[in-house]
Formats: C-alpha cells, sequence, structure tokens
C-alpha cells in the first residue's frame, strides 16, 4: 500500500508486527484452553503466557525463517520457540492446524479494521447531517436524467445521502459479525486431535464467535460477503463525489470543494479550481470494488481447503480496508468544508422561467375535470415554447385558452408557489435522522 492513501491507525493493523501479536495470543488463548481440559498441564499454560508478556519479536528474524523452511506459521513457531526458550513451547500448536492461525488471525484483523470503518462512518454521518440541517430549506432544481425537473432543497439532497450512508452503516456492521469468527478446529476441520470445547473458548478469550463448520478454513463466503459490503460503500462513496463534481462544473457552480489560499488547480491555467478530491474519490472507489469479484471467486476452494485464496486476501484485506479507511475520511473532510452557493443554486432554479412548476399546472387542470391527455398537452405546448424561445412560464399560460378557460389567472399565479416542495420537508427529515 502506498503511502498516499493510507492512515496510520489503519495500516497498523495490517502491520507484520500486529499480525505475529495476534497470531501468539492465538496460540497462548489456544494452549489455556487445552489445559482447561487437560490437554496439556495447567502450569504449561501459565509459563507459556507469563514468559511471553516481555517476548520481543524480531519479523527480520521470522522471515529469515520462513525463506529457508518455505512456512510462515513454522518460521513464526521457531521464532517464538528461540525467544521464550523453555520446554513448555512443545504445547504451543497442540492439535492445531496453520489454518487455524492464519484464518482466525484475519477474523481480527477484519474486526479490527471494521471497528475503524465504523468510527470513520459515524463521523461522515455526523457531517452530512449538519451541513443537511444547514442548508434543509437552501432552494435548489432537482435533476432527473440531468435535466431540470422539480425544486427540491440542497438539506433534502444530503439527507438522502445521508439515509444511504446509514444504511452501509448497517451493513458494515452486520459484516462485522459476519466475520468475527474463530476457527480452532484441526487439519480438514473435524476436531480430531482438539476438541470443539477449545475452539469455543478460544473464542471467548478473542471476542469471536465459535465456526459451526469449518472444513480445514473457515468458509470463503463470509469473506465475501464482508468484501461486497466494501464495495457498496464505495459505490456509495462515488455517488456523492460524483454529484459534488457535478454540481462544480463552471456552468452549474452550485458548490465546490474548499480551495485554500495557497492551492493552485493546474500547472498551466491560474484560474483553474478542479474536483480533485471527489475526482480521487472515484478511483478509490474502483479500487475498493476491485476486491468484490477475487473475494467471490474465493470461495470455491477445493475439497476441505486449498490456498488459491491466500495470495488474494493478502492483497485486497489491506488494500480495500486503507483505501476505504482513507476515502471515508475525504469524503467527511469534503462535506464538513464544502463551499456552498445558494445564489447560483437559485438562479439555476430560474432559468428556465418557471418550467419546473409544470406539474402543478397538470394536476390542477385534471381536477378542474380536463382529461389528462389533454392537460399535458396544453402545458407541453406552453412549456416547450419557453424551452426553445425563453421568457416567462406563467405568462406563457396564461396566453392560453385551453387553459385559462379552467384556471383563473389568481388560480395560476398560486400555483407557483416557490415553497410547494418543502411541506414534507420536515417529515422527511424526521424519517432521515430520527430512524
Amino acid at each position: 500500500m502506498i503511502p498516499r492513501y493510507a492512515r496510520s491507525e489503519m495500516t497498523e493493523i495490517w502491520s507484520d508486527l500486529n499480525k505475529y501479536k495476534i497470531w501468539l495470543e492465538i496460540e497462548l488463548a489456544s494452549a489455556e484452553a487445552c489445559a482447561e481440559i487437560g490437554m496439556i498441564p495447567k502450569e504449561a499454560a501459565r509459563i507459556l503466557r507469563e514468559k511471553s508478556a516481555d517476548l520481543t519479536f524480531n519479523v527480520e528474524r521470522i522471515h529469515a525463517i520462513e525463506a529457508e523452511i518455505k512456512h510462515d506459521v513454522i518460521a513464526f513457531l521457531t521464532h517464538v520457540s528461540e525467544e521464550i526458550n523453555c520446554p513448555e513451547t512443545r504445547f504451543l500448536h497442540q492439535g492445531m492446524t496453520s489454518s487455524d492461525v492464519l484464518d482466525t488471525a484475519l477474523s481480527l484483523q477484519l474486526t479490527q479494521a471494521t471497528d475503524i470503518l465504523l468510527s470513520d462512518m459515524k463521523r461522515l454521518l455526523a457531517a452530512l447531517k449538519k451541513r443537511a440541517e444547514e442548508h434543509k430549506h437552501t432552494p435548489m432544481i432537482g435533476r432527473s436524467h440531468g435535466i431540470h425537473a422539480e425544486p427540491i432543497s440542497f438539506g433534502f439532497k444530503l439527507a438522502g445521502h445521508y439515509a444511504e450512508f446509514k444504511r452501509c452503516e448497517k451493513r458494515l456492521q452486520a459484516a462485522r459479525e459476519e466475520i468475527a469468527i474463530c476457527a480452532i478446529s484441526g487439519a480438514v476441520g473435524t476436531f480430531a486431535n482438539i476438541p470443539p470445547v477449545v475452539q469455543d473458548n478460544v473464542s471467548k478469550a478473542l471476542g469471536l464467535r465459535s465456526e459451526t463448520h469449518s472444513t480445514q478454513i473457515i468458509p470463503r463466503d463470509r469473506h465475501a460477503m464482508f468484501f461486497c459490503t466494501l464495495g457498496v460503500i464505495a459505490s456509495v462513496i462515488e455517488r456523492l463525489a460524483t454529484e459534488i463534481r457535478h454540481m462544480q462544473r463552471t456552468e452549474v457552480l452550485e458548490a465546490e470543494e474548499y480551495f485554500s489560499e495557497k492551492q493552485k488547480g493546474s500547472s498551466a491555467m491560474p484560474h483553474k479550481r478542479n474536483p480533485v478530491l471527489t475526482e480521487n474519490l472515484t478511483g478509490l472507489a474502483r479500487l475498493i470494488r476491485g476486491s468484490v469479484t477475487p473475494a467471490l471467486e474465493n470461495v470455491a476452494l477445493w475439497h476441505e481447503r486449498d490456498i488459491s485464496h491466500s495470495a488474494v486476501e493478502r492483497g485486497i484485506a489491506p488494500d480495500a480496508t486503507i483505501h476505504l479507511n482513507f476515502a471515508l475520511n475525504r469524503l467527511t473532510d469534503v462535506i464538513e468544508n464544502l463551499v456552498i452557493y445558494p445564489e447560483n443554486m437559485l438562479k439555476n432554479l430560474n432559468r428556465l422561467g418557471g418550467l419546473h412548476h409544470s406539474q402543478q399546472i397538470l394536476l390542477a387542470l385534471t381536477q378542474k375535470g380536463l382529461s389528462r391527455d389533454a392537460a399535458y398537452r396544453a402545458v407541453q405546448t406552453a412549456a416547450m415554447k419557453i424551452w426553445r424561445e425563453g421568457g416567462n412560464f406563467l405568462d406563457e399560460l396564461q396566453a392560453n385558452a385551453t387553459i385559462t378557460e379552467k384556471l383563473s389567472p389568481e388560480e395560476l399565479t398560486a400555483l407557483f408557489n416557490p415553497n410547494a416542495a418543502f411541506i414534507h420537508l420536515d417529515e422527511i427529515f424526521k424519517r432521515c435522522f430520527e430512524e
């Protein structure tokens, strides 16, 4: 992982040092669980725990042993035996297989990473809620297909993104539960040399849940679910980032990323203020989603296990969580510092001479007895003239006999109520923020 998109708290989780600390804790917890049922002497488990308290891992030494013997867990155990230097080390790894250590450790690393991501999500949600409430009644045009539709408020737009991220928070919590799994079941998962109670007790000690059926590995449908969740969150990030990029376009300029005093937007054009942060978020979203297909393909392993998933997970687990950690924090900073231009929102809202009121006219005409088709044709005829030639929509409507036969000038004017779109804002905000 390149440092540019990495935050130290998250990268530390994926360091070799943290990994070896977790491996050691799994081995010690397993030894203590074995001691409880008489598989090994209780005194041996006590000595292993005591002597491990001051153990300092020499990562380079472990790598050197692995380079010679070509096995990471054995290299680790060899190093631990060298450092502890007591006969009781023979009781480590009793009845276990390498995947018991590797998979349970990966579960712990992913849960540690998810706890950080959940914290990031809370900060983003708080920023979205604050800005949504700040601009609850800031009017702007709503768009469908990129074309002016009907009015909304900028707060309404942000409230929608808040609701989306709130769903993502729930998905992430579910993904954490899905992946917080311990497997200490031995070769091919039959518990032949280590009873299920050891797995149950190690699970409790590590704050994980005990796997129901692990073959020799934790089944990879769990991991597929986890990375699919990260992919969904990445897409939700990209949707908001893309919205901000659109709003920053020169022709729109309803909002833009904060541009600091000494910041430069282009090496060639001094006037440029580019949406580089949200463009970066779009790219990061692609990288995070890139973990989804490999995670899904990891599900179909041979028989009770193979290691075709191993190289994949060594890459996607740190990369996806580190990228998402960075993206969530970057997006939060963008929202907190977003520069908003209500006057441009209002200008864009009014640039088509009031066409955004067309549905109100259509509905009023049907209420007055005109067929929907006739009402639609009358309103569309007036609207298309304004679309092509410009002008004032209300004036054009008042010049249309089909319309004025049904609606008086006062009734038409009343239908151009700028606050009509906001009558249910309180209910919408209540549903979003008081869930």
